[in-house]
């Protein structure tokens, strides 16, 4: 019974992170396909970069509070698997993520999962995502590539929870996620590598 509640917690997490905000706020408020426009990525950053701020706030606050929702989902469906430890809530989170990067509403072309990502993160360990969260501001502030602190952030967390001592199913879902979002990012990688990556404005582009 508590493997079919962790698996219902997987589920749930796919759909929930399936309703991509980007492409939805796209669609509804300007008849727009954001994957058709800029990056082509379904996420906050070609939203702002696309279609302006206020846009953008929309897309980060959907994609944040799916994260959160597929955390408590699977915390309260499958309680924990041994104490301390909410494997319902690690993987319901993980795939609301996947969800979000391969959408099943939306022909699996979704987004890169960082700001979902940070979100389910902050469920799993306050004080580890903030510190990812600090690594992420200070890596922008410096290179006002988004891509480079979102990969460092990323890559920050399973070494923190990991020194943090936290439940070693944790550590294996943050590796989980760092992969997946360095995956993600591979074509930036390639654009960082050449030095024509695009760097963080807050201008919208016509």
């Amino acid at each position: 019974m508590t493997i079919l509640k962790i698996v219902l917690s997987a589920l749930a997490g796919y759909l929930l992170g399936s309703i991509n905000s980007s492409i939805i706020v796209g669609k509804l408020f300007f008849r727009t396909d954001i994957r058709e426009h800029g990056s082509g990525n379904a996420g906050a950053t070609n939203t702002l970069r696309t279609l302006g701020k206020r846009a953008a706030i929309a897309v980060v606050a959907g994609d944040f509070l799916k994260g959160v929702l597929a955390c408590i989902i699977g915390r309260y469906l499958a309680g924990e698997l041994m104490p301390g430890v909410y494997a319902g809530e690690y993987l319901g989170g993980m795939f609301a993520v996947i969800g979000h990067n391969w959408p099943v509403f939306f022909g699996f072309r979704g987004g890169k999962g960082v700001m979902t990502s940070f979100a389910i993160v902050m469920m799993f360990s306050p004080v580890a995502g903030l510190i990812c969260l600090a690594a992420f501001i200070v890596t922008v502030a410096l290179t006002r590539y988004v891509s480079l602190g979102s990969m460092i952030g990323a890559a920050l967390f399973p070494l923190v929870v990991f020194l943090m001592d936290e439940p070693p199913f944790m550590v294996a879902v943050g590796i989980v996620l760092a992969l997946l979002i360095i995956v993600r990012h591979s074509s930036n990688i390639k654009r960082l590598l050449e030095g024509n990556e695009k760097k963080l404005s807050f201008s919208k582009k016509q």
